[in-house]
């Protein structure tokens, strides 16, 4: 079975990484965990880090972090749906929140728990994902500070989500100067205001950052290293944090070119006849691995040699030219990949999970 590895050394190098330089601009953040699935082995990793909070898009998932480490702060990141409402102030601390009917509704629950529910009221920028337009938001606060139970504690944003909007220093500077109106109109203090994800971090890194912002909701950039700007990972973080390996099931060598009549395979696509290559052979390994666990577009073969030809439900397709590593049936291939590869791989029942230390 093929299986995915945590590795436990470079996550803290990407964590401690972090945790100084947001220390240095004075900035709070929390973990954003969606990413691990809610599975309990990685999860525990990151509380093991010394995570105080933890953000995610799955109520479960809190509720597996509260079950790990009851004292975290959880904040949910997505608008609830209102037959969600009961379960998320039991598990979450904190949400995310657009809509006033959506408050409401969680300001009668939390009532009814006994419990005060902390809120971000989100303000859209630009990217036309979830949030509040910022001429409204004088009015919507005016309607939520009353709300028993109900704590507002931060304005914030998503950028770089839905549209590809990249965060800049005037978006974010709009985004404090909405926090000052609010604040000065009610004579109400808000402490954060939440600049946004990983996409942000390489204006932080640059001295570009807004004094105003002072807090984060990091996922990828931990995970992967990233900066978002540029594509490449930040010089004194890792990459290669998550590494997939699957074992080669078939090793033949075969055509380079399919043989018969053409038709579309069950994922709609006909094959590209490049005729240059008829009568061309190489070795095609197939391994352990398929669609139903992982689109083959966000996976990178970590030799470069090694070339990924299609894929079906189950099994991946790999050309290995004239096989100069003589590869062979039960060996195993590992592969990089991007954010959306590891949550696919991370949400496969299929997929074994297992942590390792080195730094190698």
């Amino acid at each position: 079975m093929a299986y995915l590895t945590l590795n436990r050394a470079k996550l803290k190098e990407n964590f401690e990484f972090l945790k100084k330089t947001f220390k240095a601009n004075e900035i709070s953040w929390g973990v954003v965990s969606k990413l691990l699935c809610g599975n309990k082995l990685f999860l525990q990793e990151l509380i093991d880090l010394g995570v105080k909070e933890v953000h995610d898009s799955r109520i479960s998932n809190l509720a597996m972090v509260k079950s790990l480490y009851p004292e975290v702060q959880t904040v949910y990141i997505k608008p609830v749906s209102k037959r969600n409402i009961a379960k998320m102030v039991q598990f979450a601390d904190v949400s995310l929140n657009s809509e006033l009917e959506t408050i409401r509704w969680i300001s009668k629950e939390a009532v009814e728990l006994g419990k005060k529910h902390k809120i971000i009221i989100m303000v859209e920028t630009g990217d036309l994902r979830e949030g509040v337009m910022g001429e409204q938001l004088v009015e919507f606060y005016s309607q939520i500070f009353q709300l028993p139970n109900i704590e507002v504690i931060g304005l914030g944003t998503n950028l770089n989500c839905l549209n590809g909007v990249m965060p800049s220093t005037d978006k974010l500077i709009q985004l404090s100067l909405y926090k000052q109106i609010i604040e000065l109109k009610f004579n109400k203090k808000i402490p954060w205001v939440s600049a946004g994800t990983s996409v942000t971090i390489p204006l932080m890194l640059t001295h570009q950052l807004p004094k105003g912002i002072n807090h984060f909701r990091v996922g990828e950039t931990l995970y992967f290293g990233l900066d978002l700007f540029e594509e490449k990972v930040i010089e004194g973080m890792n990459g290669d944090v998550f590494e997939l390996h699957a074992e080669i099931i078939e090793m033949q060598e075969k055509p380079l070119l399919p043989v018969g009549n053409l038709a579309a395979n069950p994922q709609g696509e006909t094959a590209e006849i490049d005729e240059s290559l008829y009568g061309q052979s190489s070795f095609r390994a197939i391994i352990d691995i398929g669609l139903l666990d992982v689109d083959p577009k966000y996976l990178i073969p970590s030799d470069e040699k090694y070339e990924i030809l299609g894929a079906s439900s189950d099994m991946l397709i790999i050309n290995l030219g004239k096989n100069p590593n003589n590869y062979k049936v039960g060996d195993t291939l590992n592969f990089d990949m991007k954010y959306m590869g590891a949550l696919s791989l991370l949400n496969s029942n299929y997929i074994d999970k297992k942590v390792i230390e080195n730094l190698d």
